[in-house]
C-alpha cells in the first residue's frame, strides 16, 4: 500500500482580528462558489459547458467590478480552491454520482476555506495563513507524524461557535499489521450496538438519548424565540448546537475506539449490507437508527480495513442472518423483532437472535471468500449477488 493521506483536525482559538479575517472570508468563498454556480447554470441552460478555466477567469473579472471589489480584500486562494470543489461536484453530478451541485446558504451551510501550500506557512509547529500576521493559537491535541508536512489546510467553523483547523498530510506511519486467522462476524442492534460471532455483546451508548432532556430544554427555549437574526435567537441557537456537537463528538470517539479494536484484533471482519437511508424512514425506529449511527461505524471500519492490510465483507442484506439455524441450516418461518430467542425444530438448539445473526454472517462472509460472491454494497454499486444467491445458484443443474 502507497502512502496514506491523512487529515489531522485540531481546535484552535483565533484572536478578534483573525475571527474577522477569517469570517470575511467564509463569506467570500460563498459568494464565489454561489457566483460560478448561477454561472455554470445559466450556461447550462444555453447548452454550453464552463469549466474551472473559465470561472477561473469570471472571478478576475468580478474582483476588477466596484460591487465585487470585495473579494480582493481576502487570500485568493481560498477562492481558487472553492472554484476547484463546484467543478468536483459538476463531474460528480455527470458521472452520476451525486445530484446537481446546490447553492450555498448563509445560515445553513458549513463555514469553511481550504489553503493550498501557497496560502499558508508552517513552521516550527506553528500555521500562519495569508493575510494574517500572527500564528493560530491551536491546541495540539495530539502531534503530527514525524517530518510530516501539510499539503492543504481547512479552517472550518462549526455551527456551535467553535473553531477548526484540518491539515492533510502524508502519514507514513500507517503500515499494514501482522496478519491473523481471526475472523468475526458482525450484527448491528438498537438494544446492543454491536453483537459479535464470539458471544460478545456491545452496550449501545445512547448518547442522544443521555441528552434528550437537556435537547428539549434548550430547543423549547429556542422555539419561543422571534424568528429572525436577533441576538436572543442566536444565543439560542448556539445552545441548541452545542448540545448536537457533544452528542456528535462523544459518538464518533465511541466508534473510533470500537472500529480500532476490531481492525486490530481480526483479519476478516463481516457485516451485513445495510440500506440505513431507508431504514431511518421508520418513524418509529428513526430516532434510535441514527444515534446508532451504522453508517459511520461501516464507513470507519472500511478506511481502517483498507490502512492496516484488514477485509470488510458485506453481506447481502436480504441473507436470512436472523432465520437461519447457525448450527444444522435450518430456515425458519417469520420472525418479528420481539423475538429474541428461539429454538430450532429441526435440531433442537436455542438460539440468542443477535449471536446466531452474527454467526451467520460470519459463515457468509467465509462463502464470499471461498467462491468469489460479489460483495459490493448495493447503495453504491447495484447488481452484485450475495454469498447466499451464489451458492444456491451453485447446486443447480
Amino acid at each position: 500500500m502507497g502512502r496514506v493521506k491523512r487529515a489531522f483536525k485540531y481546535r484552535f482559538y483565533p484572536t478578534d482580528v483573525q475571527a474577522a479575517e477569517l469570517s470575511r472570508t467564509f463569506g467570500c468563498v460563498r459568494k464565489v462558489y454561489n457566483l460560478a454556480l448561477a454561472a455554470r447554470t445559466q450556461a447550462w441552460t444555453r447548452q454550453e459547458r464552463v469549466n474551472y478555466n473559465q470561472t477561473s477567469a469570471l472571478l478576475t473579472a468580478w474582483k476588477k467590478t466596484e460591487e465585487l471589489a470585495f473579494l480582493n480584500d481576502v487570500s485568493s486562494v481560498p477562492l481558487q480552491q472553492t472554484l476547484r470543489h463546484l467543478q468536483s461536484a459538476f463531474a460528480n453530478f455527470f458521472s452520476k454520482r451525486a445530484k446537481y451541485p446546490r447553492f450555498k446558504s448563509r445560515k445553513k451551510s458549513r463555514k469553511s476555506a481550504e489553503y493550498t501550500t501557497s496560502g499558508f506557512r508552517f513552521r516550527d509547529g506553528r500555521l500562519t495563513l495569508a493575510k494574517m500576521a500572527e500564528p493560530l493559537d491551536i491546541v495540539w491535541s495530539r502531534p503530527l507524524p514525524t517530518g510530516a508536512k501539510p499539503s492543504t489546510v481547512t479552517v472550518s467553523q462549526d455551527s456551535a461557535g467553535r473553531w477548526f483547523v484540518s491539515m492533510l498530510c502524508d502519514d507514513l506511519t500507517v503500515k499494514p499489521l501482522s496478519a491473523t486467522d481471526a475472523a468475526v462476524g458482525v450484527d448491528v442492534g438498537l438494544n446492543h450496538l454491536l453483537t459479535l460471532s464470539t458471544g460478545e455483546k456491545i452496550a449501545n451508548p445512547r448518547h442522544e438519548r443521555r441528552d434528550r432532556a437537556r435537547l428539549a430544554k434548550a430547543q423549547h427555549a429556542l422555539a419561543r424565540k422571534a424568528k429572525g437574526d436577533g441576538a436572543n435567537r442566536r444565543k439560542a441557537r448556539q445552545k441548541v448546537a452545542k448540545i448536537h456537537a457533544r452528542i456528535a463528538d462523544r459518538r464518533r470517539d465511541g466508534l473510533h475506539k470500537l472500529t480500532t479494536r476490531l481492525v486490530r484484533e481480526n483479519q476478516t471482519i463481516v457485516i451485513e449490507d445495510l440500506t440505513v437511508r431507508n431504514m431511518v424512514r421508520n418513524r418509529s425506529l428513526a430516532r434510535a437508527i441514527s444515534d446508532a449511527a451504522w453508517a459511520e461505524l461501516r464507513s470507519l471500519l472500511e478506511y481502517k480495513a483498507q490502512w492496516y492490510g484488514r477485509e470488510v465483507i458485506a453481506v447481502d442484506r436480504f441473507f436470512p442472518s436472523s432465520k437461519l439455524c447457525s448450527v444444522c441450516g435450518t430456515l425458519q418461518g417469520k420472525m418479528p423483532l420481539n423475538v429474541r430467542t428461539w429454538t430450532c425444530a429441526a435440531c433442537g438448539t436455542t438460539h440468542d437472535r443477535d449471536v446466531n445473526a452474527a454467526r451467520n454472517l460470519l459463515a457468509a462472509g467465509r462463502a464470499v471468500s471461498a467462491c468469489g460472491a460479489g460483495v459490493r454494497p448495493q447503495r453504491r454499486t447495484p447488481g452484485g449477488q450475495s454469498a447466499m444467491k451464489q451458492e444456491v445458484s451453485r447446486r443447480e443443474p
